[in-house]
Parts: structure tokens; C-alpha cells; sequence
């Protein structure tokens, strides 16, 4: 939260069209570690305890403006792009309290829709120093061996900053300055109007946030810089090489994170972990793993390699055996699924349940103690508890133009490749023979045999294999010689 006296409004720049990353999706709109881009920053100001949130849009603003909706922020529309002062305007005469007596009350803080990597904590301390010392424009500064191509920071004696200066107007000796400007500035109540003074530039005719220092300055008014410990922190995401770089940087702080918690992650460095997902203590996750969305994991629960889980809850003591899809699925606990499986939707399991390889469930319900070993399809089904489900078996819930249920009770026994034609009714301790096609309702405790009766052809394999005995000598010979000793 905001510690300060003073309310907080945050303006995060996300207009650029991102011409580098080569695509029609919006630059701050590309995804990383789960989250489009500008909702780091947005997450971030809203950690801060930020009063007031504008997102200024201009490059894709409808899209953009879509993906922000419902997350609490207002937008700014920058027209035209007229650079960094131009932009910052737009945002600030939007927020809710501008031109009113209680405008000059709050500080402002400039971020940006490229840069994910900022962390709350480090926005917490710009902030707590930008107050600490009654500064009224305080920089976000890093250090690198060679800052080129960024603008430097000039300080007097007293270490002071005194200028901006931007890599084409630099003299050697600024060029040799390591500090840099990351662009990040919180500013006092006065910003606004002083970014009213700004005037375009004479070669690119834009106008430029950083004009602001010298503004600042004029008006008689104290700035500092609030030097960055990790200046990855301000890393942009230009193209899609910065994204990569991005989603890895946060990968590991995610991963970090749950390891420290009690986490195992055997190979951290394959696993992707967004976020939105929490886990439990003493889970282990095997290499591969990736968890997404709102996914929600016990403790003691087991991930096997290259389980792809979304939107899913694991109960206590679930192992998921590798390579099994989640989807919006619930799994009791102590239940087991996979390898090769495939939870959609809707699928709830309970406690003690298994599902075996190649089994697909969509939602479907199935109780305490479910068996559903290998190549099944459950879809629009509950199933009642110790129910024993064989292999191939199908509920063929599909009539082309509608989804029908179907309701298996408990302790039934569903012989291997049976399919159940919905919707149906099958009571308690039911049994269904092998190889059956359920076309009617089964009662409790009966046995249904729903298959033709077998008719055995005593030489009919002689019969048909001999009319075509020449194809069959050339590409069958085990079978061209079982015929000539017929």
C-alpha cells in the first residue's frame, strides 16, 4: 500500500504502435508469463494502493482499452503521437479529480505498458525516497558498464540532477556516464501544469517528458534520482526477442517464489508458472510442467513431466501422471490421473478416483473411488461411486444437434468397449456386458448384453483369402503358405 500522507494517481504510457515486434496485436497487448504486458504495470499501481489509474492509449486503443476492462482503470486517448510529454497530458487531464480542489493533493507516477519487469517493492522504495526527501520530480535511475543509447543523468557536485541528456545530444564525456534514465519519474501535483510548458522539439517536433526536469528546475523546485538495484527491472520488451527475455526473467522470480515456499520444481527452468497459480506445500513438479490461470494446487500433490493444468483445482494428495491436459477441472483428493489424459471442462472428480491413460472427460461427475482405467470417453455424465468403467468404453452423448445426459449409478460394472447411448439411466451395482451398445434405461442390479449374436463360419477364411491367392503370394506369405496346406 501506499504508506505516504499523500494520495497516489498513476499514469501508465501504452500508445506506441511497438513496430519492432511485427504484428497486428498491439505491443502491450503480447503476452508475458501469462499476463498482456500492460497489466503488469497495471497490477503494479494498483498494489501501490494507487487512488486514481489511467492507461493512456493510442496504437490499438479499442483492443487494448478491451483487455484493461473491468480491472478498475480509466483510459486517456492520445490522438495523435506526439511523444512522451504529449502522451503523459492526455493522461493526466483524465484522471478523475484533474482541475478540481482536491487535483493537488496526490503524487504522480509515470510507468509504462513495455515494461513488465517492475517490481511493487522497488516502486515502493522510489516512492518512500521520493517523499523521504521532499523531492518534488524523482528520477528512476539505473547503471550499466555502457548506457548508450539511453538518456544520461548529469549531476553537479553535491550530487544533484541537473540534466537529462538524450545519447544524440551528448558530449564524450556525458557519453561516458554509466547512470541512465529509465523513464520512470513520480512527480508532485504540479506536473500537469508545468508539462503544459513543454515545447516540441526542433528536429522531431515532439514533445518530451524529460523537459520536465528543467521545468521543475525553473520553478525553483528540488529533483533527485532513486538509483535501481536490479536494472532489469526497466528492461522493455521492444520485440520479440525482449519478450522471451521478459517471460524468462519472470519465470524464475515466479519460481523462485514457490520454491521458497516449500515447492519442489525438479528443473525449475522448464516449468512455466503464471502468476494467478497458487500451490501448496511439499508439491512436487517434474520438468515440463505447465500451470496456468487460476489453478489451484494442495498440498503433497505430484505434477507429473509435461502436464499441461488451467483453470483446475488439486485436492490433497492428487498425482497427476505425465503428459495429462487440465482444464476447468476439479480432482479430489488422493485421486490419480494419466498419463495421456485429458480432464476438460467441467470434469469433477472425488476423492480416490483414477484415470488412466487416454481417458477424456468433459463435464463429468464422478464420485468416490470412480475407476476409468484406459481409452475411455465420459461426456455429460455422473457417475456414481466405486463404479468401474472399462477400457473403450464411450457415453455418446451427441445426437448432432444436441448434448444429452447421462446418469451411471454407483458400483456398476461397464464391461470393455461398451458405448452408452444418451441420455440413459443406469442404477446401482448394474452390470454391462463387454462390447455392449446401451440403448435403453438399466435397472438396479440387472445385467444388460446389448450386442449381436455371435455367428462362427467354420473355412470361410480358406474360402476368401483363396479367391485372391496371387495378390496375397506376392505381399502376404506367411498367409500364401497357410493356404497351400489347406
Amino acid at each position: 500500500m501506499n504508506n505516504s500522507n499523500r494520495p497516489l494517481d498513476v499514469v501508465i504510457l501504452a500508445a506506441g504502435q511497438g513496430t519492432r515486434m511485427r504484428s497486428a496485436l498491439p505491443k502491450v497487448l503480447h503476452p508475458v508469463a501469462g499476463r498482456p504486458m500492460v497489466t503488469w504495470a497495471v497490477k503494479a499501481a494498483q498494489e501501490l494502493g494507487a487512488r486514481n489509474v489511467v492507461v493512456v492509449t493510442g496504437h490499438g486503443a479499442a483492443a487494448v482499452e478491451a483487455a484493461l476492462a473491468g480491472t478498475g482503470v480509466s483510459f486517456a486517448r492520445q490522438q495523435q503521437q506526439r511523444g512522451t510529454g504529449d502522451a503523459f497530458l492526455s493522461g493526466a487531464d483524465a484522471l478523475p479529480l484533474s482541475g478540481s480542489a482536491q487535483a493537488g493533493d496526490a503524487d504522480i507516477l509515470v510507468l509504462y505498458g513495455d515494461t513488465p519487469l517492475l517490481r511493487p517493492s522497488t516502486l515502493r522504495a522510489l516512492l518512500q525516497d521520493h517523499q523521504a526527501r521532499g523531492s518534488a520530480f524523482t528520477i528512476l535511475t539505473g547503471e550499466l558498464p555502457d548506457a548508450t543509447g539511453y538518456g544520461r543523468i548529469i549531476r553537479d557536485e553535491a550530487g544533484n540532477v541537473t540534466r537529462i541528456v538524450e545519447q544524440k545530444g551528448a558530449t564524450d564525456a556525458e557519453k561516458a556516464v554509466r547512470e541512465f534514465n529509465s523513464g520512470v519519474y513520480v512527480m508532485d501535483a504540479r506536473a500537469p501544469e508545468l508539462a503544459r510548458q513543454i515545447v516540441p522539439n526542433s528536429v522531431t517536433g515532439e514533445y518530451y517528458l524529460t523537459d520536465l526536469l528543467a521545468l521543475y528546475h525553473a520553478a525553483g523546485a528540488a529533483a533527485h534520482a532513486f538509483k535501481l538495484a536490479d536494472i532489469d527491472e526497466v528492461m522493455g520488451a521492444n520485440d520479440r526477442t525482449g519478450l522471451a527475455e521478459a517471460e524468462a526473467i519472470l519465470r524464475r522470480r515466479i519460481n523462485t517464489a514457490h520454491m521458497r515456499a516449500g515447492v519442489t520444481l525438479i528443473n525449475p527452468d522448464t516449468n512455466s508458472i503464471e502468476d494467478t497459480v497458487t500451490l501448496g506445500q511439499d508439491v512436487i513438479v517434474e520438468p515440463g510442467v505447465i500451470l496456468r490461470g487460476k489453478t489451484r494446487v494442495a498440498d503433497g500433490v505430484i505434477l507429473g513431466a509435461y502436464s499441461v493444468i488451467t483453470d483446475s483445482v488439486l485436492e490433497t494428495g492428487v498425482v497427476i501422471k505425465p503428459h495429462s491436459v487440465l482444464e476447468g477441472a476439479v480432482v479430489g483428493a488422493g485421486s490419480d490421473v494419466g498419463p495421456f489424459a485429458r480432464l476438460r471442462p467441467g470434469s469433477v472428480l472425488g476423492a480416490g478416483v483414477h484415470i488412466g491413460n487416454f481417458v477424456e472427460t468433459k463435464n463429468a461427475r464422478l464420485d468416490a473411488g470412480v475407476k476409468a482405467g484406459h481409452l475411455a470417453y465420459l461426456g455429460d455424465v455422473t457417475v456414481g461411486a466405486e463404479t468401474n468403467i472399462g477400457a473403450g468404453t464411450i457415453i455418446a452423448n451427441f445426437d448432432g444437434v444436441n448434448k444429452h445426459q447421462t446418469q451411471v449409478g454407483a458400483g456398476v460394472f461397464i464391461g470393455s468397449n461398451s458405448t452408452l447411448i444418451a441420455p440413459r439411466t443406469v442404477g446401482d451395482a448394474a452390470f454391462i456386458a463387454a462390447g455392449s451398445a446401451v440403448h435403453e434405461d438399466i435397472p438396479e442390479g440387472a445385467l444388460a448384453i446389448a450386442r449381436g449374436k455371435q455367428r462362427t463360419m467354420e473355412g470361410w477364411s480358406r474360402r476368401y483369402w483363396g479367391g485372391m491367392r496371387e495378390k496375397v503370394g506376392q505381399k502376404l506369405p506367411w498367409l500364401a503358405g497357410w493356404l497351400e496346406k489347406q
